[in-house]
């Protein structure tokens, strides 16, 4: 291919893990997968989730404030920061090294990420994604004093924390020109540190940014040719679990938005992927919003299994 084409790669949870060790072994795999796409001749520009890992941040700076009356619990935008940073330093590094091990010398870069979201969200007064550890009903009612918000769970509560809207990827211009020079980039880890503008500077918000719905915001604007999304499923199914339960190979946006309408697809799984791949082939006609798992990644790019999206109604 003469002019190298872009893939927009949104690696789901299923990448990594509950523990360091974990996230290693995981992380390993995925890195062969953007390795295959590299030595494919794409450019390649990745975003993360970090739901599991914002949580464990959370749970130990937590601690530390307890442990250390003089501190104070580290906002949510920071815990973001620090999981951009080390889930980017073991991406990097594997990529890196699987991309040696095939002879290809390129630089991969973790690049700190803020998204401007509206203060105004009505996510704010109604927040859905759970964070940090599970508390008794001491520890949550403590929260709620601190006016924060919990949830039931098994074994007892959670804290749960906004999902607003991303609307502006404040550092596409430098992912851009590393994008320019063929540099492979990890941008807006999680979902990336919501931020309010307030003046010249920049707020963090408390809330965490749905990683799927950046990725698209991040092929917009990187004017990607490919929206990968991948995760554990190497297809997206309706009718999930039940015995008429049918795997997609293809699918309109028209049919999608029925399929969604109907509720056949999770608020907590597969929709967010879904709503992500509808929006970028409405708005990139030439564009191709692909769903599949992670070690299935260069087979869903060629077109042998996934669930590929078009805007033909």
């Amino acid at each position: 291919m003469s002019e190298k084409k872009l893939v927009v790669v949104a690696i789901g949870h299923s990448a990594f893990g509950n523990t360091f060790p974990k996230q290693k072994e995981n992380v390993r795999r995925a890195a062969e997968s953007i390795a295959d796409i590299v030595e494919a001749g794409y450019k390649v520009c990745i975003t993360h989730s970090n739901g599991m890992q914002v949580g464990m941040i959370h749970a130990a700076m937590r601690e530390h404030s307890q442990l250390t009356p003089s501190a104070e619990v580290a906002p949510i935008s920071i815990c973001q920061a620090m999981s951009q940073g080390y889930i980017g330093y073991d991406l990097q590094n594997e990529i890196r090294a699987s991309l040696i091990q095939r002879g290809i010398y390129r630089s991969v870069v973790t690049l700190i990420t803020q998204v401007r979201v509206d203060a105004f969200d009505p996510a704010f007064g109604n927040p859905t994604k759970l964070i940090g550890k599970v508390m008794d009903y001491t520890e949550a009612e403590a929260e709620k004093e601190k006016g924060n918000f919990v949830e039931a769970v098994e074994g007892g509560y959670r804290r749960i924390i906004a999902a607003p809207r991303p609307m502006q990827i404040y550092e596409e211009d430098a992912i851009n020109t590393l994008l320019k020079d063929n540099q492979v980039v990890i941008a807006a880890g999680g979902g990336g540190i919501p931020v309010l503008e307030q003046g010249a500077k920049l707020k963090g918000a408390s809330g965490v940014i749905e990683k799927d719905l950046v990725a698209e915001v991040l092929a917009e604007v990187t004017h990607a040719d490919i929206l990968l999304l991948l995760t554990g499923s190497e297809k997206v199914a309706i009718n999930y679990g039940d015995e008429n339960e049918t795997y997609l190979d293809e699918i309109t946006t028209d049919e999608a938005a029925k399929y969604m309408e109907e509720g056949h697809f999770s608020s907590k799984g597969m929709l967010p992927k879904v709503q992500a791949a509808v929006k970028f082939v409405e708005k990139n006609k030439d564009g191709i919003s692909i769903i599949t798992s992670v070690d299935k990644a260069m087979k869903g790019i060629k077109g042998e299994t996934g669930t590929r999206f078009n805007s033909v109604g």
